[in-house]
């Protein structure tokens, strides 16, 4: 047994709260959501159409799509025994998929959160105020601080001095503990999800399919969570809208095993999950892969439903003229009273529901806990479901890679042509005359056959033959072997390449994606700044499909900032989130618990563009080629991802480097006349000190001589008197050496006289001796 539904029209609306929260409800609005995409009609169901559609989209993507098509297009009645070819695709879409995606891939955005409650809006402009008076005042406050010692100064160290640059101050630098909390919390959120890995998949189908979609959710055990929903699954009510800001439902179709349903929804008696178990909605609903086991699965269709409630309060007045509001239920109407009176409003609520498809019976259906309503206006809610489809017209979504299917098939067709014409293709030959053989004559006995004459061409290019034959007839085989060239199988090689360079090209031209992007076929005579831009040109023509991106990044991000607060009324997820932010910004500890009290903006500090990038980066180096801003000014610019704020502060810094530059120079003339009225100073100085230096010399000669000349006659009278004591002293001894002479002279006269008058006497006595003795001559005589 098959449940089918026909279609059904949704309950009315303007009926009570407690019926729209009844079950027979729910059932009533699932029904009219499965016959809108469940119904069977000419061409199939809604939903399998888009599935359908979708799957072969990806196949393309993959290089996975059915070769059934080219081999009807080449069999001959379904015949293909003569075709040997290798049938598997041309993965060329692949290339052109992967491009756009991994060039998404890189994060290029900030998660920036602005407070703009009342509260907020205070801090920040009391904050501006202050410095703004400061800058207004700031004479005075000099004067007073350099007269009194006091500081009047209320802004913080370090503030900007400049009504142009408090502007770029608040919008860059100045950032309020609970904005930087904010921002904190949905980081960690998105990382504890694994964003990263979510946005590369709706990434990749936003190339393929043409739409991207992403669910965020709470749950009292995870807290806040973010998945990734595959567009495939879904369903959603008819919008023209690309940002499908419209829906009134949304859901999506899960493959759910029977255990797995069991332990979602355990209030389900046995019966009737036997019930359930007979109804295989693989086959009649989706899909039917092989290997799927569906017996133990069922279709579940997850829904949410937005509609509207009515808010009645009861306003009663107290006898001490005080009022009280006590809330009613929606038909609450009493007659008109003196003592109380009713006010309401409509507010939009939003229902999920789950029910198995084919089966008459819901599995869930409640008003949602924790609806995410914007703090500005808390009359609208945000469906927990977003969706963004750039190309849709009249429900028609479409995509990249649709684009280039009829020409990936004319690839492949070319791509199996090319290997007909291969395995067709023969080798050049010869063409041998047998006849003008046999007219030749070697003339060493051995015959001239065909398989000699293909031996000696071959081996040495040379033909033997006779221009005449043997009765003197012309020879028309006088060459008897003659080459043969085979140069049709050529000229359709390059035919079917050029076809295929052709639909190639075609695939770039509708795309947008040029071999600049790709990198495929780069000109060697292109400087890389021309090859960027050319790259940025391409990335032209993909805009939207990053555009929508960032619309699902941020619109997760602003659901997620509208969670928080949800999440911090309990204890244990409330500790969670506070572990996994900075331990040591206090400040933001401390705001956490009042998150609830703030009401924020959440957007994309997007990075700009190669081209945009090029264009500031060629305004820094004009700058810094005229020195108009320093190095450091310039590595800040190029960090602000804002081209407008970075350009301004480009501006800013040129301005302030120019009156740096002038009071620069103000100061440098100043010191340089200050030195020069120094360096006449130290001259005149200097001058002077010439001047006592040398007459302090001149008076030290002068000095000097006076002294010298007195030491001089001292020094003569001294060796004089040393002289005179010298020469006395000489005659003394000179005297003394005199007398000893004469004593020594004498003492020699009277010892020569006493030796003489010894030798007188003693020769005498001789004489005598001998004249007594008779023989001294006679007439001898005496000595005297």
């Amino acid at each position: 047994m098959i449940y089918t539904n026909n279609r059904s029209s949704f309950p009315d609306q303007v009926v009570p709260q407690e019926e729209k929260m009844s079950l027979e409800y729910g059932l009533q609005v699932a029904r009219a959501i499965e016959g809108q995409w469940f119904a069977q009609g000419i061409g199939g169901t809604r939903y399998a159409f888009n599935y359908n559609i979708f799957h072969q989209r990806r196949l393309y993507s993959r290089g996975e799509q059915s070769v059934q098509k080219y081999k009807d297009e080449l069999s001959i009645n379904g015949d293909l025994s003569y075709l040997n070819l290798d049938w598997k695709p041309v993965p060329v879409i692949p290339k052109f998929v992967d491009i756009v995606v991994n060039g998404m891939s890189e994060k290029v955005y900030d998660i920036k959160a602005y407070s703009q409650d009342p509260s907020s809006q205070k801090k920040r402009t009391e904050y501006g105020e202050k410095i703004l008076r400061d800058i207004k005042t700031r004479e005075f406050i000099q004067e007073v601080q350099r007269k009194l010692g006091l500081d009047l100064s209320e802004a913080p160290q370090g503030s900007p001095g400049t009504e142009e640059e408090l502007e770029i101050h608040m919008q860059l630098d100045y950032k309020q503990a609970i904005e930087i909390a904010e921002e904190e919390l949905i980081e960690n959120t998105l990382s504890k999800n694994k964003f990263d890995l979510v946005r590369n998949r709706f990434n990749r189908d936003l190339v393929v399919l043409g739409i991207g979609a992403v669910k965020t959710g709470w749950n009292r055990t995870e807290g806040i969570t973010v998945e990734y929903v595959d567009p495939a699954n879904l369903v959603w009510s008819y919008t023209e809208d690309p940002n499908f800001e419209d829906l009134y439902y949304v859901g999506e179709v899960k493959s759910i095993s029977i255990p797995e349903l069991k332990k979602l929804y355990p209030e389900i008696p046995p019966k009737q999950l036997e019930e359930i178990q007979k109804y295989p909605g693989n086959t009649n609903y989706t899909r039917n892969w092989q290997g799927e086991d569906n017996n133990n699965t069922v279709q579940v269709m997850f829904f949410e439903y937005k509609t509207f409630a009515d808010q009645v309060y009861k306003i009663k007045y107290t006898e001490q003229g005080l009022e009280k509001a006590i809330e009613k239920q929606d038909f609450f109407n009493p007659p008109p009273n003196d003592n109380f009176d009713k006010v309401s409003r409509s507010i939009e609520v939003l229902y999920k529901g789950a029910k198995i498809l084919g089966h008459p019976i819901m599995l869930e259906w409640e008003l949602a806990e924790n609806m995410t309503r914007p703090f500005s206006n808390t009359t609208k809610v945000n469906m927990n479901y977003q969706l963004t489809a750039p190309h849709i017209y009249k429900g028609r979504i479409e995509s990249l890679v649709e684009r280039m299917i009829g020409f990936a098939d004319t690839i492949q067709l070319t791509s199996l042509k090319l290997q007909q014409v291969l395995s067709r293709t023969v080798p050049d030959g010869v063409f041998m005359d047998v006849d003008g053989l046999a007219e030749v004559d070697l003339g060493n006995g051995t015959t001239y056959n065909p398989q000699e004459a293909l031996n000696m061409y071959f081996q040495t290019g040379s033909i033997v033959g006779r221009s005449m034959t043997q009765d003197g007839d012309f020879n028309h085989g006088k060459v008897p072997i003659q080459e043969l060239n085979s140069s049709s199988g050529q000229q359709k090689i390059q035919s079917l390449i050029s076809t295929y360079q052709y639909y190639l090209q075609m695939i770039r031209d509708v795309t947008g994606l040029n071999e600049a992007r790709d990198g495929s076929n780069p000109s060697k005579d292109s400087l890389v700044g021309l090859q960027k831009l050319a790259a940025a040109n391409s990335n032209t023509a993909t805009r939207h499909i990053l555009s929508a991106s960032l619309f699902l990044v941020l619109r997760a991000c602003e659901n997620i900032s509208l969670r928080v607060a949800d999440s911090l009324q309990f204890d244990l997820l409330r500790e969670s989130l506070i572990d996994s932010i900075s331990l040591y910004n206090v400040k933001t500890l401390e705001e956490i618990s009042n998150i609830h009290l703030y009401d924020f903006g959440i957007y994309l500090d997007i990075e700009p563009d190669e081209e945009e990038k090029a264009m500031l980066e060629q305004n820094i180096q004009m700058a810094l080629q005229q020195q108009s801003i320093s190095l450091p000014d310039a590595v800040d610019i190029r960090e602000i991802k804002n081209l407008k704020l970075a350009n301004k502060l480009l501006k800013l810094k040129q301005e302030q480097k120019r009156k740096s530059d002038a009071q620069q120079q103000e100061r440098m003339a100043m010191v340089q006349a200050d030195a020069q009225a120094q360096t006449a100073e130290r001259t005149a100085a200097a001058e002077v000190q010439k001047q006592q230096a040398i007459a302090q010399t001149t008076l030290q000669i002068e000095q000097g001589k006076s002294q010298f000349d007195i030491q001089r006659i001292q020094t003569e009278g001294e060796i004089k008197k040393q002289i005179a004591e010298i020469q006395f002293g000489f005659d003394k001894q000179l005297k003394q050496m005199e007398v000893q002479a004469m004593k020594e002279k004498e003492a020699l006269i009277e010892d020569r006289k006493d030796k003489r008058t010894k030798i007188q006497a003693t020769q005498q006595s001789q004489m005598i001796q001998q004249r007594q003795e008779g023989t001294l001559p006679t007439n001898f005589e005496m000595p005297q």
